[in-house]
């Protein structure tokens, strides 16, 4: 048994990513968008997070993101 008795330094959480913006003119985000309004209208708020990194990791958004746009 260890005899530690200092406290672990405190956990420090940020704060959740902003929700990503669909990409204009892309059929995918446009659809991963409405999935994930619908999904936060029925209360599950575990597939909006995936339609969120879905969105995320769409290659219009890193093309742009890659541009600074």
């Amino acid at each position: 048994m260890s005899n530690n008795t200092m406290m672990t330094p405190p956990v420090h959480l940020s704060l959740p990513p902003s929700t990503p913006k669909p990409t204009e003119g892309c059929a995918v985000c446009a659809a991963l968008a409405k999935q994930r309004a619908e999904a936060e209208a029925r209360g599950n708020f575990s597939a909006a997070a995936d339609c969120n990194v879905e969105l995320r990791n769409c290659p219009h958004r890193r093309a742009t993101d890659r541009k600074n746009v």
